[in-house]
C-alpha cells in the first residue's frame, strides 16, 4: 500500500469517524437518558466546545506540518475545518431552533413567514443586546466563507493567493470565538484562558514563518 493510499483508505476515514464521535456520542446520550437534568446546556457548551478545539487544530496544521516535515497532515486540514464549522452550525443552531424559537408566541405555523420574520427580530435583538452573542455570531459567520470556498475547485477559482489570504479569517473567527467563550462564563474561566493560549501561539508561530520567509 501506497502513502497516498494509506492517506485516503485508511487514515482519512479513523480522521472522519473521529469527528463525528462527539456528535455521535450526543445522541447516545440523548436515546439513553445519559444526560443532566438539562440536555439543551450539556449540547450548546459541548457544540462550542468542540467548535474552538477543531478550529484550534485547523490552524495547528500547518506549524505542525513544518515542524515535524510530515506534509500529508495538509490533506487533513480541510475535513477538520468542514467539522469545526459543522460544530458551530450545530452550536448557533441549537440557540435559534431550541432557545430563541420557542421563546416566540405565534399560532401561524413554524414555517409561516410571519414566524420566520418574528424570529429573526427576536434573535436580532438577542444578539445587539448582549455582546457575547454578537462575538459568537461574527465568529460563526466568518466560518461560513471559509466553509464554502473548502474545495479544490474554489481554491482554483480564487487563485492560490487570495485564497489564502480569506482563509486567514479562521484565526479572527478563532480568537472571536474565544471572547465568545471568555465572556460567557464570567467566573471560571480557565478553559476559554487556555483556549485563548493556543490561540495566541498558533498566531505567534503563523507571524514568525512570515517574517522568516521575509
Amino acid at each position: 500500500m501506497t502513502s497516498n493510499q494509506l492517506t485516503r483508505w485508511v487514515m482519512k476515514p479513523i480522521v472522519f469517524l473521529a469527528g463525528l464521535a462527539p456528535a455521535a456520542y450526543w445522541t447516545w446520550a440523548l436515546l439513553t437518558g445519559h444526560t443532566s437534568a438539562n440536555p439543551l446546556m450539556d449540547i450548546t457548551f459541548a457544540s462550542g466546545d468542540w467548535t474552538l478545539r477543531l478550529l484550534c487544530l485547523t490552524i495547528a496544521v500547518t506549524p505542525a506540518r513544518r515542524l515535524t516535515g510530515w506534509n500529508t497532515l495538509v490533506r487533513f486540514r480541510r475535513m477538520i475545518g468542514l467539522f469545526a464549522f459543522f460544530y458551530g452550525t450545530l452550536h448557533f443552531g441549537i440557540y435559534i431552533v431550541l432557545d430563541r424559537f420557542f421563546g416566540i408566541d405565534s399560532d401561524a405555523g413554524v414555517l409561516a413567514l410571519s414566524t420566520l420574520k418574528n424570529l429573526a427580530v427576536f434573535v436580532g435583538e438577542d444578539i445587539g443586546k448582549r455582546p457575547f452573542i454578537m462575538v459568537g455570531f461574527t465568529a460563526f459567520v466568518l466560518m461560513i466563507p471559509l466553509a464554502m470556498t473548502s474545495t479544490a475547485g474554489m481554491i482554483r477559482r480564487l487563485g492560490g493567493k487570495r485564497w489564502q489570504a480569506l482563509h486567514r479569517l479562521v484565526y479572527v473567527s478563532a480568537i472571536a470565538g474565544v471572547v465568545h467563550y471568555y465572556w460567557l462564563v464570567k467566573i471560571d474561566i480557565r478553559r476559554p484562558v487556555a483556549y485563548g493560549a493556543v490561540v495566541v501561539a498558533l498566531l505567534a508561530s503563523r507571524l514568525y514563518w512570515m517574517r522568516r520567509k521575509a
